[in-house]
């Protein structure tokens, strides 16, 4: 059976994730305790008995979620469960930043400040109130593609997230992506819904935070994973270190391509996908994209404890 691992994106943040697997596990304690010390603030305190508005700030959200996801794989590995159980890495967004954590391409205190760097980044670009984000459900990813074409209208309108089968996220300019929704609804969307996010990810608006990724990531050494990592902008395995980099660079402004890399892993074998953090939101994606595949989330004690069961 050959297995892949994946890590989740912003929107799965909770107020007291990985708390629990903290108490439990000292390995996870430590990786806590390391992107503390990292960013030089209780970012655990945050996570853990905060205000969840506070959290969900993008600066906060991305590294908070990264930390959650690798303090469950050092669980696991305690275990004897590890990364070396797994084919391939991959992750949603900021995800992706934890399978290559996770793989060991980036140490964790580099992965922490580089998605404090990123949060602080992408929320900068564009100015609060010019940009937004929408959700298209029951389009295919090509029809909702020309929406957000015919939206565009001389500004940026691009589909940014291609989620699963019936879900594709749009994102730019407010005025475009909200002739978006109205198009979708017109072409047959059962839904179509503006998400309350701050900043409009995954388009062409979010080019000053590239270029801020591209120097910050130049500063870092990227080791080569010990895993293939599947990555959002390819939708295929990549190993080599220069390549991981400029991919990282390309994801900022690039579209998510979830349901690609899911198939790309299905049909390299992949018959079980274990979620590593917080939530399920990817387990139900991937459902929805290979419903053959078997999907665990791990985020808990008691999620560790039911697979060595």
């Amino acid at each position: 059976m050959s297995r892949a691992f994946v890590f989740p994106g912003q929107g799965a943040q909770t107020i007291g994730m990985g708390k629990a697997l903290a108490e439990a596990y000292p390995v996870a304690k430590a990786v806590f305790d390391e992107v503390d010390a990292a960013l030089g603030e209780k970012l655990s305190a945050l996570i853990w008995e905060g205000d969840i508005a506070e959290l969900t700030l993008t600066q906060n959200a991305q590294p908070a979620l990264m930390a959650t996801s690798i303090a469950a794989l050092r669980a696991l590995e305690s275990e004897g469960l590890g990364i070396e159980q797994a084919s391939f890495v991959a992750g949603h967004s900021l995800g992706e930043y934890s399978a290559l954590c996770a793989a060991g391409s980036l140490t964790l205190s580099d992965t922490a400040r580089l998605l404090r760097i990123r949060g602080r980044a992408m929320q900068e670009a564009v100015p609060v109130g010019i940009g937004a984000m929408a959700a298209l459900l029951g389009l295919d990813f090509e029809t909702a593609a020309a929406v957000a074409a015919e939206a565009a209208q001389g500004e940026v309108c691009q589909a940014a997230n291609d989620n699963d089968p019936a879900q594709v996220v749009v994102s730019g300019h407010k005025a475009a992506v909200e002739r978006a929704v109205e198009i979708a609804k017109a072409r047959g969307a059962k839904r179509a819904l503006m998400l309350p996010v701050s900043a409009p990810f995954h388009c062409a608006l979010m080019q000053p935070a590239a270029r801020v990724m591209a120097e910050a990531l130049a500063a870092v050494p990227i080791a080569r994973p010990a895993v293939p990592v599947v990555v959002n902008v390819r939708a295929e395995a990549v190993t080599e270190p220069d390549r991981i980099m400029d991919l990282l660079v390309a994801q900022v402004t690039g579209s998510v391509r979830w349901r690609e890399s899911v198939l790309w892993m299905e049909r390299a074998g992949v018959t079980e996908f274990w979620e590593i953090g917080a939530g399920k939101a990817l387990s139900g994606m991937i459902k929805r994209i290979a419903p053959g595949a078997v999907t665990r989330a791990i985020g808990t004690p008691e999620d560790i404890a039911a697979l060595k069961g």
